[in-house]
């Protein structure tokens, strides 16, 4: 998406949230409805026409390009088609971890087996879906939350759980930087909604931890996954030797 694209989509957004119509930006501008509608459908506005709807808006073009820079980086989710999309080409994936941790295009081809074309193309498809805005020379700049994550159970989450079982947990977690624990407990439901409760807090120390590192030397970085998982379970040896299935129902709720 162009700059011009996020500053009209801005400016659309702002107008609506303030309740101006196309009609009182028309009158405003001493032009007609339908020739404003059409400027706003193809983008073509002058600079003149840009100052004059911030104006009416009662703010200066600075404040106005503040408020796009800001809306470029509130992307939370991505919706499932657009996850699909990114799944189903490995390198368009893979493209997509690279620049979410902050590679540059040049290491991406450096690392791995895509051509500077291939690369460019996975880019510009992330570009489109929202994820970056691609700059000249290939420079990415992300646009997403610093709270952005996959869908749970989406197609990105997916495609991970299908490698966990036999590429992630395979191994023997003994190595530096590797630590692997299983614990079982008996909890009621709200010790487990408040034991879940810490993990997500884990997790955003983990995201903030990976901001701290987006400076630090590309070769002084490692590529490091977190796997969290807590549910009411029992392994199914245990379970076969039951006198009955355990059918209570499991309520989440605090207390």
């Amino acid at each position: 998406m162009s700059q011009t694209h996020d500053l009209i989509a801005t400016l659309k957004r702002l107008l609506k949230g303030r309740g101006v119509t196309y009609a009182g930006v028309a009158a405003h501008l001493g032009l007609s409805e339908a020739s404003v509608k059409r400027q706003f459908s193809q983008q073509n506005f002058s600079l003149q026409t840009v100052e004059a709807i911030c104006g009416l808006l009662r703010m200066e073009l600075y404040e106005v390009v503040q408020a796009a820079e800001k809306a470029q980086a509130e992307l939370h989710r991505l919706t499932e088609a657009q996850e699909a999309e990114l799944v189903a080409d490995p390198g368009r994936v893979l493209t997509a971890v690279c620049v979410l941790n902050h590679w540059t295009a040049a290491q991406i081809v450096a690392t791995y087996r895509l051509t500077p074309a291939q690369c460019t193309a996975h880019l510009l498809q992330l570009d489109r879906l929202g994820l970056i805005h691609l700059m000249p020379e290939n420079r990415v700049k992300l646009r997403i939350a610093r709270d952005f994550a996959w869908l749970p159970d989406g197609p990105i989450q997916r495609f991970f759980q299908d490698r966990i079982q036999n590429d992630f947990l395979h191994g023997r977690f003994d190595q530096p930087g590797e630590q692997l624990r299983f614990q079982h407990a008996m909890l009621t439901p709200a010790a487990n909604l408040r034991f879940q409760q810490r993990l997500q807090k884990l997790v955003r120390e983990f995201t903030e931890l990976h901001q701290e590192c987006a400076d630090a030397p590309a070769d002084a970085r490692y590529g490091t996954s977190l796997l969290l998982a807590v549910r009411p379970w029992e392994p199914a040896a245990f379970e076969a030797l039951r006198h009955a299935p355990d059918t209570r129902p499991f309520t989440l709720k605090a207390g």
